[in-house]
């Protein structure tokens, strides 16, 4: 009898242990972990949409060094670009750029700024205000500028963003399987067979843009919410918004690094279907949390909407909403033509990554700056009986002025340096005397909006002091130097595709601005694929770089920023192409 009762009794615990097992297991397979309550919510799975990775490739007929921070008060620089990686790495590997790849504000973003800030102040956005006449060292004319310094009065230490309502929009298309240095549309159209080959040692843009979404989820706090969508041809929800804390993130992490690349690039479908996961969050809690799309691309749409106009009026309706996007792009063939101009919307950045450090560092330690627009809708109005704007440099503007007013859509937070300098940190304002014999005097009105939507506004009043060469300081004439070193790549590229004499830079005029039509420009670029072209320097722009070296090279005695030896170097292969 007792003998029947442990037997029993063995049979009752064997069956408990098998059904709770099974129970461990279904729940598992439903997503939940009943020890921790860690939700694994993937949806994506490439054998539901009978996705072949080796087929499906889509295609249009006709392609084409920080110093240390310490904790001083932050500054702010503009939205839109935030570096030119795209622009020197194309140089570095032979090939020809794109006028865009090179733009003001993300010349800027590589250097840090004396701001001419010259005290304390309580509001959010103090502007300070430097003057220069400065000799162009083409024509050694005289020009005039002026910075507008972007100061806050925010420590470091008590810097804090909302909490985030974040999706990551990655692009899984065909494109994304090349290698960080090549042209993928040479290889699909059989410019260059070997561009798809990749050596063992060198990972694709996909793998790297895998392991750095990785990174951004070990940025998130526990009350971020993060959602994911995936495209190629159509779009896939791989991932609904959810707390991170209610998260399985190490599961998360996983599915994420094995997606591999397919297909064509629909980004209107990827771009729609992120929108429509913030429905039920972007006017509920609003004062709580913020709202960001990040697009990981290398920006080649070829199916859906590829207009930038058809783009733009997607990324511009949800910023309107309070959903603001940022663009990271991905290899030298990442097409800055069509983002520049997204760019130019409220609350929106773009950075362009060419390895894995520079990947994994915006979205490690750059992250919390670059999803936490603090400033919108910043004005300036320039009063003055002896002086216009003439030109606005480093704006995330594409409308730069209307008149002698300035404008700029977005201010992010900025590291600051020992010295307080400001990492892109001033706007730089070309000005027109009008030899009237006027009064020097400038007044300058700055009205804002803090990110609650509170008006601020700040009055201020500067004297053009000298007649002859003079810097108020280090910082305007290290703007100026960079200006002149963009202003004269730019023509440099669009003379060499044009041959048009009106982008030459000649000694009686000096470096002028890169001035071009819409339909210049799109009849240049052609569609959004982008294919490799041979870097090319024709003599007469040899002899002007020279110039622009030497000029760099002497103002660097001044200036002692050893970062501008990056642009010495980029010359110094262009003259010797």
């Amino acid at each position: 009898m007792a003998k029947k009762i442990i037997i029993s009794i063995i049979i009752v615990i064997i069956a408990i242990a098998l059904i709770t097992t099974i129970l461990i297991i279904a729940l598992k397979k439903n997503n939940k972990e009943i020890f921790t309550g860690k939700i694994d919510d993937w949806k994506y799975n490439p054998r539901k949409y009978n996705i072949d990775y080796n087929t499906g490739i889509n295609y249009s007929s006709t392609a084409t060094k920080n110093a240390e921070s310490i904790d001083g008060n932050i500054g702010f620089s503009t939205g839109g670009a935030k570096d030119i990686n795209n622009f020197r790495e194309n140089i570095t590997n032979g090939y020809f750029p794109i006028s865009t790849d090179i733009t003001y504000n993300g010349l800027f973003y590589d250097y840090t700024f004396d701001t001419g800030n010259k005290g304390e102040s309580d509001q959010l956005f103090s502007p300070s205000y430097s003057c220069a006449i400065s000799k162009d060292p083409i024509s050694n004319n005289d020009e005039y500028y002026m910075t507008v310094g972007l100061n806050s009065n925010i420590k470091e230490s008590d810097f804090q963003r909302k909490k985030l309502n974040l999706v990551v929009v990655l692009d899984i298309s065909g494109s994304m399987s090349s290698e960080f240095s090549s042209y993928y549309y040479d290889a699909v159209l059989g410019k260059n067979e070997e561009d798809l080959k990749s050596d063992d040692d060198n990972k694709t843009k996909m793998e790297i843009a895998n392991e750095s979404v990785n990174i951004l989820i070990d940025n998130l706090n526990e009350d971020d919410r993060f959602g994911m969508v995936l495209f190629d041809d159509s779009s896939y929800l791989a991932k609904p918004i959810r707390k991170i804390s209610e998260t399985d993130t190490n599961a998360i992490k996983k599915h994420i690094l094995d997606i591999q690349p397919q297909g064509g690039t629909n980004f209107e479908a990827g771009y729609t279907e992120a929108t429509e996961l913030f429905e039920e969050y972007k006017k509920s809690d609003k004062d709580e949390y913020e709202n960001r799309i990040i697009v990981i691309t290398d920006a080649m749409p070829n199916a859906g909407t590829t207009s930038k106009k058809g783009l733009l009026s997607y990324v511009r309706e949800n910023a309107n909403d309070g959903i603001y996007t940022t663009f990271i792009g991905v290899g030298v063939d990442f097409n800055t033509e069509l983002i520049e101009e997204i760019s130019d919307v409220r609350g929106a950045n773009y950075y362009s990554v060419h390895n894995s450090n520079e990947f994994k560092e915006r979205m490690g330690e750059q992250f919390e700056y670059m999803v936490t627009p603090l400033v919108f809708d910043l004005s300036l109005d320039f009063k003055s009986n002896n002086y216009q704007i003439e030109t606005v440099y480093g704006s995330d503007t594409a409308n730069k002025e209307n008149g002698n007013i300035m404008k700029v859509n977005t201010l992010f937070p900025s590291k600051t340096t020992e010295d307080g300098e400001v990492k892109g940190g001033v706007i730089l304002l070309k000005l027109k005397k009008l030899d009237n014999n006027e009064s020097d005097k400038i007044e300058l009105k700055v009205s804002y909006k803090d990110r609650n939507g509170k008006d601020y506004n700040n009055m201020q009043t500067v004297n053009f002091e000298k007649n002859d060469e003079y810097y108020d300081n280090i910082g305007i004439r290290k703007a100026i130097v960079l200006t002149r070193y963009a202003n004269a790549l730019k023509n440099w590229i669009l003379y060499e595709r044009t041959e048009d004499k009106k982008f030459i830079i000649v000694p009686n005029i000096g470096i002028t601005d890169c001035i071009y039509t819409e339909d210049e420009i799109e009849n240049l670029l052609g569609e959004n694929e982008r294919t490799s072209v041979e870097l090319k320097v024709s003599d007469e722009y040899k002899e002007t770089f020279k110039k622009i070296k030497g000029y760099i090279e002497r103002e660097n005695e001044n200036i002692k920023d050893e970062n501008l030896n990056q642009e010495i170097k980029i010359l110094n292969k262009l003259i010797e192409n």
